[in-house]
């Protein structure tokens, strides 16, 4: 899609994790294990625990450890025990006899409704108080029929459920950025423009209106006074809608994905290379991973996001880092009419870095007259402090019911001066104006290196929702 593939092998090359004949790994999930061990859990329903895994190269040794769940979604280890997300509840299995085959499922909860195949649930990691976030999708891809469609879901270690937010469409993934602030992602649809990151705010509304008839069954909440006009801008109906809480960083359709998956935050240490503290997504219908980084302007989530790497071989449905730094990702492909550019039925790859460090937009910040753009290597400073070195066009969406939407009120930024710093590892672009409730679509192309290398990736996307006021 991006044309780089080539490119990104030569920093980050792709691993596969054989898999045994008749085993169908449609894998939905991954966890690390204490013992070292990766495990995954499976579409089908099944948990295996995986030794060898992380080794170069790879001797992965298979041990099914549980069976008979149902599309599992997140796995989290936690006081010796495993905890699943599946599609009907959060279940703690563990095993109780030392054998290293699970015999106790003890459902935590499954107090939401499900009856069709469109309501997916997708559960978090354990949360520093040891609750299990879950992201519950629509009925039919489109409407809230059973109770919690379209809501978010917190389950604590004793397995009550406490209703968090409202406005899902369809989730595909849920976890912490750095900051520890939970985010969900979600998919281009009725009321989502493009695929997405959300804050879940508690007690907010994310956006999609179906799922307002279950605020009767949410003690202590209340509904939004009104429902968002259909055909606004998110800009528009933020300011009607007290509640709406905008997406943090969008993704451009088709540029930086198409169905949006599961996540997860670096926190190697350095050893996957420059992107600490950045979230990595799996992109399933595109089979390919980007980077997001987040910063809260004004008390509101918001950010951008990154190329990172295509050529995986299937629909990527989530992403896990192991000890050692490799990032892990897998997932399937179904006859659902659901298109995915990877070829392969189903797979497991690890993304390894090899040391090099590429030379890479960092990171992009927001400042109140400007963005200061961070790179891993040094630039031309000559070249960056010239104001044409920055091409910045702005787009918004429709906010609306109809199924996803153009890029509309489009603009472009005039770059008035462009500061280098001393080091070479930033610059400051300055704008005439920054226009809120816009993505800003940077493109870097004439940035290099003093030697003339050129950026691996020279495209990047803000998510404007608020303009920092100092």
């Amino acid at each position: 899609m991006w044309g780089t593939a080539a490119e990104e092998a030569k920093y980050y090359p792709i691993v596969n994790i054989p898999i045994p004949a008749g085993v169908p790994m449609r894998l939905g999930s991954f966890e690390v294990l204490p013992d070292g061990r990766l495990a995954v859990g499976t579409r089908r329903g099944d948990i295996y625990f995986i030794k060898g895994a992380f080794e170069t190269p790879p001797t992965p040794d298979y041990h099914l450890f549980a069976s008979g769940q149902d599309e599992i979604f997140a796995l989290s280890w936690r006081n010796g025990a495993m905890t699943a997300t599946t599609w009907g509840e959060v279940t703690r299995i563990s095993d109780a006899n030392g054998d290293d085959v699970a015999d106790r499922y003890d459902t935590l909860t499954s107090d939401w409704g499900f009856a069709e195949y469109h309501e997916f649930a997708f559960g978090s990691k354990h949360d520093p108080d040891g609750n299990i976030w879950v992201a519950l999708g629509l009925s039919s891809s489109y409407e809230s029929h059973n109770l919690f469609r379209g809501w978010a879901v917190k389950v604590t270690p004793q397995g009550k459920m406490i209703p968090v937010c409202s406005g899902l469409r369809s989730p595909g993934g849920v976890g912490a950025n750095a900051a520890g602030a939970m985010f969900v992602t979600e998919s281009q649809g009725p009321w989502n423009g493009c695929c997405s990151l959300k804050h879940l705010q508690e007690g907010g509304f994310l956006g999609h209106p179906a799922s307002y008839n279950w605020y009767p069954f949410a003690p202590g909440m209340k509904a939004p006074e009104v429902e968002p006009k259909s055909g606004s801008r998110m800009g528009v109906e933020k300011k009607r809608v007290k509640e709406l809480v905008p997406p943090a960083v969008k993704f451009p359709y088709i540029k930086m994905g198409r169905s949006i998956s599961g996540f997860k935050l670096d926190q190697t240490g350095g050893k996957f290379g420059p992107f600490e503290n950045q979230l990595f997504l799996g992109d399933y219908s595109l089979s390919l991973i980007v980077r997001a980084t987040t910063e809260q302007i004004n008390g509101v989530w918001q950010g951008a996001c990154y190329p990172f790497r295509e050529g995986l071989a299937t629909g990527i449905m989530n992403v896990e880092f192991s000890p050692k730094g490799q990032l892990f990702a897998g997932g399937f492909t179904t006859s659902r009419q659901w298109p995915v550019r990877g070829t392969e039925p189903f797979a497991i790859q690890r993304i390894d870095w090899n040391g090099v460090v590429p030379f890479e937009i960092k990171e992009i910040n927001i400042k109140k007259d400007g963005f200061l753009i961070t790179f891993t290597q040094p630039i031309n400073k000559q070249v960056a402090s010239k104001a044409e070195s920055y091409n910045i066009t702005t787009y918004t969406h429709s906010y609306h019911a109809g199924y996803g939407s153009p890029e509309v009120d489009q603009t472009t930024a005039n770059v008035t001066r462009a500061v280098p710093s001393a080091d070479g590892l930033s610059v400051m672009v300055h704008l005439e104006k920054i226009t809120e409730d816009h993505i800003h679509d940077f493109d870097f192309s004439p940035i290099t290196t003093p030697d003339g290398q050129r950026l691996l990736h020279k495209k990047a996307y803000y998510t404007v929702n608020e303009i920092p006021k100092d």
